[in-house]
């Protein structure tokens, strides 16, 4: 099995197409382990908060109901030994 890192891409997406706004009862990003980069971001669709909705207060904030599965929303890299020294990820969002 593999690991992989999934986070959303919220800072870089218009607020007219952002599942992630309002930024509460969602999650930000997943280390899921998997086979492949398909299975992992499954994984993470499965496991997701309001982020899936597509919609707030019944108006629609996104495009897609699936941010997760979705490149244009989600980045999704293999996580190995490799690398610089440190944290991998702190996804913490306070009130």
């Amino acid at each position: 099995m593999k690991l992989w890192l999934l986070q959303a891409k919220d800072k870089t997406l218009p607020n007219d197409d952002n599942p992630w706004e309002p930024w509460y009862d969602k999650a930000f990003g997943h280390v899921v382990r998997a086979e492949t980069e398909e299975d992992a971001r499954e994984i993470a669709h499965e496991t997701a908060g309001e982020e899936n909705r597509g919609e707030f207060a019944g108006k629609e904030i996104a495009k897609t109901k699936q941010p997760w599965k979705d490149p244009k929303y989600s980045d999704c890299v293999e996580l190995t030994a490799d690398g610089e020294y440190g944290l991998v990820i702190t996804d913490f969002h306070a009130a």
